[in-house]
């Protein structure tokens, strides 16, 4: 879409939003579909795979400390046996393959019908990837459809002593969530630039919030001079600005200018906070100051924890239990400066 509204997209002719979107979906189509980009991945995933050495490490530690641990794809076993060799093994222990990490593998799954669907399983027999049907999944066994039904059955395992980590919101988190109140961990590996990118915003956005102290402070003046010319009555009493209407007027005049100018440095600073993320869309996680994001608000409600990476929890020992901090709440902020200014 950038490229169609800067008038880079030349050769198809005129284009519009709809002609664009067909012709991505084409592209998509031989992409996935018809196997070129996994070709093309499978022939060069030095190129495509950022390697991280400490996520074999961290698996071992969870297997050591006793967790059963599966491996659930929608790729075919082709693919996952090329990219899981080549991201795993030369880190393993000497005669160990990735496939020694996991109780289960389970591939061609089918997400999220999986998780809504007993659908067909096969078991992969051969390392040319043939197949036989079965009707359960069992220890040990590399898979091919199926559903999460069938893995309960398999592990003895349900609802939430299970930890599914996926980095698709709905088709991961959501759906995983909803069906079988499985916890879910989310993997969002924007967050790391995310991070930086607050951390070098830091004091934009403290210099934001004075400015808004500042609007809140003089708006509240500029409020009660209004009375002046809007008398409001209650309780038999009429509320009423003893200065002189001109000399009102002058004031008021200058307090609006003032607050105009608060607004127009508000909204330019604004506009350039979380550039260091996107230039075009800001902060991930943030709209506004102190506001989250649309995305933000779907982490939370499907995810019960989020990180950037797996390799994370190799900092914590395979027991870590984690819960959420404090959740501040509206009235938070004026319950604390009622309990200052009566101190």
């Amino acid at each position: 879409m950038d490229y169609l509204d800067d008038g880079k997209i030349q050769k198809l002719g005129a284009m519009s939003y709809g002609l664009l979107y067909k012709e991505v979906s084409k592209a998509l189509f031989r992409t996935h579909v018809e196997g070129m980009l996994k070709n093309d991945i499978i022939e060069n995933p030095e190129r495509y795979v950022e390697v991280d050495p400490s996520l074999p490490a961290t698996l071992l530690d969870q297997k050591a400390a006793g967790k059963t641990l599966l491996l659930i794809t929608n790729s075919d076993f082709m693919y996952t046996d090329k990219m899981m060799s080549f991201a795993y093994n030369r880190f393993l222990p000497e005669g160990k393959s990735w496939r020694d990490l996991f109780e289960m593998i389970i591939v061609n799954a089918r997400k999220p019908d999986f998780f809504n669907h007993n659908s067909s399983m096969y078991e992969i027999v051969t390392e040319g990837g043939l197949m036989k049907p079965v009707f359960k999944a069992t220890r040990g066994g590399i898979f091919a459809g199926g559903s999460a039904t069938q893995v309960e059955k398999a592990i003895e395992l349900n609802g939430d002593d299970i930890l599914y980590v996926g980095d698709h919101i709905y088709t991961d988190a959501g759906v995983a969530k909803m069906m079988f109140r499985w916890r879910t961990c989310l993997i969002i590996r924007e967050l790391e630039e995310e991070i930086r990118s607050i951390e070098m915003g830091r004091e934009g956005r403290r210099k934001i919030a004075e400015l808004m102290y500042k609007k809140d402070l003089i708006g509240d003046l500029f409020n009660h001079l209004r009375l002046g010319f809007e008398p409001i009555k209650g309780n038999g009493a009429t509320r009423r600005c003893t200065k002189d209407p001109t000399t009102l007027k002058l004031t008021m005049a200058q307090i609006l200018k003032v607050m105009v100018k608060l607004d127009e440095e508000i909204a330019r600073r604004l506009s350039e906070d979380g550039k260091e993320f996107s230039e075009k869309w800001g902060h991930l996680c943030r709209a506004g100051l102190h506001d989250k994001s649309a995305l933000c608000r779907q982490i939370e409600k499907w995810a019960d924890i989020y990180t950037s990476r797996v390799s994370n929890f190799h900092r914590y020992t395979p027991f870590m239990y984690f819960r959420s901090g404090a959740q501040s709440l509206s009235h938070d902020h004026d319950l604390s400066m009622c309990k200052t200014r009566s101190q």
